[in-house]
């Protein structure tokens, strides 16, 4: 099996807060790295997320340390909704 790493980065509008996070993390723009395996198919490849990672602090944070916490996809998608979602 196939395994591979994708990036992204999701903005989040106001402050949020991921389950198993201390506290309420800040607003802003955020890289997420998507661990995916290969679903093989007779007619074509495709992909499989299987894991998630939030960088921490946000990409414009001043800050001399970082972290890559383990997210839960649902859990990521259900916070970005709430985002976006007027007010």
């Amino acid at each position: 099996m196939t395994s591979r790493t994708t990036q992204t980065v999701v903005r989040f509008s106001s402050p949020f807060r991921l389950p198993g996070f201390d506290g309420v993390q800040p607003a802003g723009e955020y890289r997420v790295d998507y661990d995916e395996e290969s679903i093989d198919s007779v007619s074509r490849l495709a992909w499989l997320r299987v894991g998630a990672f939030i960088h921490l602090p946000a990409i414009a944070a001043q800050s001399s340390t970082q972290q890559m916490m383990p997210i839960h996809l649902s859990d990521l998608e259900t916070a970005l909704e709430k985002d976006h979602k007027p007010s």
